[in-house]
């Protein structure tokens, strides 16, 4: 009886093991960033990301075919943010220039979640004081919602009785790489340090870079 409760057991750790193996190294192959990921994706990487229209500093309509023509640090916020915004476009304009220092041509990307306010002038002003290389962009409600959407970003105008409301959001900074797509996120309490690290990682693994 001892005997056979050993060999179920065996049996079953056999299995697990598999299944562990299953779920890492051999699911590894399917995804050519898995050395790079630090944390899961709920729905997995191809649910975040995707096609968009919107409107650029120089008032073009433009697609994300059009502005993810070399990796970017993909950022949902507004010019009237009076804090978190500001700090974080810093911050993703440092991890640029860092990736830069060492031979990665990167750019920084800001989308705005208020069309109300943020035209085509006034996100490519807030982008120049940001970095040479931000691109500014934003467009009418309707295609900044669908943007959002695609982003799995949050968004919501507080109410207000003048034109000084502000705008609730989520804070993630999308890592985005050309025929490829969304690769990876980063959040507020990231350094520039560690997004550049983390960034060049997934761009040297991208099947393009290899």
């Amino acid at each position: 009886m001892i005997k056979t409760y050993a060999i179920v057991a065996i049996a079953a750790l056999m299995a697990l093991l598999g299944a562990a193996w299953w779920v890492t190294l051999g699911r590894a192959p399917d995804d050519a960033f898995a050395a790079c990921r630090t944390s899961a994706i709920a729905g997995g990487s191809a649910s975040i990301g995707g096609p968009f229209t919107l409107v650029n500093g120089q008032g073009q309509t433009v697609t994300d075919a059009d502005v993810i023509t070399k990796p970017s640090l993909v950022y949902f916020g507004y010019t009237f943010c009076p804090d978190v915004c500001p700090l974080d476009n810093a911050r993703n304009a440092e991890a640029v220039d860092l990736l830069q220092s060492r031979g990665y041509d990167v750019q920084p990307v800001f989308i705005s979640i208020d069309p109300d306010r943020d035209t085509p002038e006034v996100v490519a002003e807030f982008a120049s004081y940001m970095h040479e290389d931000m691109i500014g962009l934003t467009g009418s409600a309707e295609q900044i919602r669908a943007a959002s959407r695609a982003y799995k970003t949050y968004f919501r105008k507080q109410d207000a009785e003048d034109e000084f409301y502000l705008v609730d959001h989520s804070t993630f900074t999308y890592l985005v790489l050309p025929g490829t797509g969304f690769a990876e996120f980063f959040k507020r309490g990231d350094s520039a340090a560690d997004m550049a690290s983390r960034s060049a990682c997934f761009i040297d693994a991208a099947p393009e870079a290899n």
